[in-house]
């Protein structure tokens, strides 16, 4: 049987915060029959409002999720409630192999005034429920993922049928010169007129900018456009907002020499402009790399009616870094597969460019393990970064994983990371109350993103607490 996961994993897959709240109320024994586990799936049937109960089941080797309730949320709150019982051990292993019918019958009960339950709150140890087989729903369902995921390795790794049409592509490749020269002269006006008009700009100013890059088929250089209209009403903004123009500048400067840069570094600079590269083409000839790698860390952004999750992972073996991206419309679910905590073997393959990060998952051997991440110590994690740095100057964000850290507080109250060496990082970090209680005074395992203003932490890893999604 695999590893249970922690609360804390299971409340990592939530797609916000009220159904993590929702299903900590319907995460009571007293609301499902029905139940079981085994090393591929957990399922349940959990009473609704009515007469009717909803059946809900777990792929854990995804993990997927099916629920018969008319949410269009995934995973539901039913899901998650039933993952909260599976973890705190109250659904019982399968009695038998799967595909029978088993389990106890569903029935209709009423919830016991006060029962047990919450959020964070584990109802009391030996209030257990089910234990039954496999149910015919669940093997169909957990079968028909199976032949659907075996089509699409088909269809990936079937040659792609589709062929570029050189024309279209050299009209967008004019459209993108001619909106990097108006881009071009943007910045050069920006500088010539003084930062100071900056301060008091409206946001229009950058706003019509970045449309137009959109308009070029530039879209990926809009966001961080629209992004510097907030470095004004930050201390210290000129000396940074004049980084910032001069980094786009440096941006615009290599795609009109492109054909004068080393491979990777081109395929960078086309990727930071807004050309990207199919998921076939990345899987048939993308750089693999297999490991053991631990998920540090998740992180999920709204914009323009989009969601993206990104999912940083590490190395045990190799050390190195990677960033696996999901995006989701209105409606839609985000990947799950990966969740904090976990390590998975897997080979990923990269995409290119001069300091490869992003990546897919192309195959993965055996169930995911709980385990806690090899980290570095600050000064080697600024190393890492350096480095990084040198090969992509465009890098807003970094992974950073370390080890052996404690918190510490300045005199004017700022929090900070500090290792054994004494070296310090500054946290960015809302409420640290959480992180502060985690580790006590003692050394922990921190991961998170490095931005240019600090360490937002993501996940922590403690001796006697394990792993804590912050």
């Amino acid at each position: 049987m695999r590893d249970r996961w922690s609360r804390e994993q299971v409340l990592g897959l939530a797609p916000d915060a009220s159904s993590a709240r929702a299903a900590g109320g319907v995460a009571k024994p007293a609301k499902w029959a029905g139940t079981g586990c085994d090393d591929e799936a957990v399922w349940g049937e959990c009473q609704g409002s009515g007469k009717s109960s909803y059946r809900t089941c777990a792929d854990l080797t995804g993990p997927a999720f099916r629920c018969t309730c008319p949410s269009r949320k995934f995973p539901c709150k039913h899901a998650l409630a039933l993952l909260f019982l599976w973890a705190d051990g109250l659904i019982e292993e399968a009695e038998g192999a799967p595909g029978g019918a088993g389990g106890r019958p569903p029935a209709e009960v009423e919830e016991a005034e006060g029962a047990p339950g919450g959020e964070t709150g584990r109802p009391p140890a030996g209030e257990g429920v089910g234990g039954g087989s496999r149910p015919a729903w669940v093997a169909e369902w957990l079968e028909d993922r199976r032949e659907r995921a075996g089509r699409a390795a088909e269809r990936r790794a079937a040659p792609a049928a589709k062929v570029r049409d050189p024309k279209t592509a050299e009209r967008r490749s004019r459209r993108v010169d001619d909106g990097l020269a108006e881009l071009d002269q943007w910045l050069r006006d920006q500088v010539a007129h003084g930062l100071a008009q900056a301060e008091k700009a409206p946001y229009r100013l950058w706003d019509d900018a970045a449309r137009r890059l959109v308009d070029a088929q530039a879209g990926a250089l809009a966001g961080p456009v629209r992004g510097l209209a907030a470095i004004p009403r930050r201390p210290g903004w000129p000396g940074r907002l004049l980084e910032e123009y001069a980094l786009l500048r440096l941006l615009v400067r290599a795609y009109q020499r492109r054909e004068e840069l080393p491979e990777g570094l081109r395929e960078t600079v086309r990727s930071r402009v807004g050309f990207t590269v199919p998921q076939e083409e990345v899987l048939s000839g993308g750089e693999r790399v297999r490991d053991l790698w631990s998920v540090t860390g998740s992180r999920d952004t709204a914009q323009d009616l989009i969601t993206t999750r990104r999912v940083w992972l590490r190395g045990s073996r190799t050390g190195r870094p990677a960033l696996v991206l999901s995006f989701a419309a209105p409606g839609t679910s985000l990947d799950g597969s990966l969740v904090v905590g976990m390590q998975i073997d897997a080979e990923l393959t990269f995409y290119p460019g001069a300091q490869p990060l992003r990546a897919l998952v192309a195959e993965r051997y055996g169930a995911p393990m709980r385990g806690t991440p090899a980290g570095t110590s600050v000064r080697g994690f600024l190393d890492e970064h350096a480095a990084a740095l040198a090969l992509d100057p465009w890098l807003d964000r970094w992974p950073a994983t370390l080890e052996d850290v404690r918190l510490a507080r300045t005199e004017e109250g700022d929090l900070y990371v500090i290792d054994g060496a004494g070296d310090a990082l500054p946290l960015r970090i809302g409420d640290p109350w959480r992180l502060l209680a985690l580790s006590g005074g003692g050394p922990v395992t921190l991961a998170g993103e490095w931005r240019p203003r600090g360490l937002r932490p993501l996940a922590a890893w403690h001796e006697d607490e394990g792993t804590v999604v912050l």
